[in-house]
């Protein structure tokens, strides 16, 4: 019986380890022919997201609510932002006012 809840104790460690490194990967999103693509991801908190621009325009990463903000990004250059806390963040190109999308962040 002991061995058991032994074996199940290291399995939900290396399980706990897993989903660590999984949250500190990067994501990358792209940005191509005027959308964010995906235009809607889910992410675990403390993951790293890095936008790049796949279009031959300049673009922008703005937060609907202020928490994050790019410069302009020129076509193939990138922004990264990292999401701390839960939530659902909404964000929008601040040259381009119809590119929108989301990242859920659990």
């Amino acid at each position: 019986m002991k061995l058991r809840s032994i074996v199940a104790l290291g399995v939900g460690l290396i399980s706990a380890a897993a989903w660590a490194a999984t949250a500190a990967t990067p994501q990358p999103l792209d940005i191509l022919h005027h959308k964010y693509l995906p235009p809607a991801v889910t992410v675990p908190k403390g993951t790293t997201v890095t936008w790049v621009n796949h279009d031959e325009d300049t673009h922008t990463v703005t937060s609907a609510n202020g928490l994050f903000a790019s410069a302009a990004i020129e076509p193939e250059q990138t922004f990264t932002h990292t999401f701390s806390e839960p939530g659902t963040y909404a964000y929008f190109c601040a040259l381009h006012p119809l590119m929108k999308a989301t990242i859920t962040v659990e």
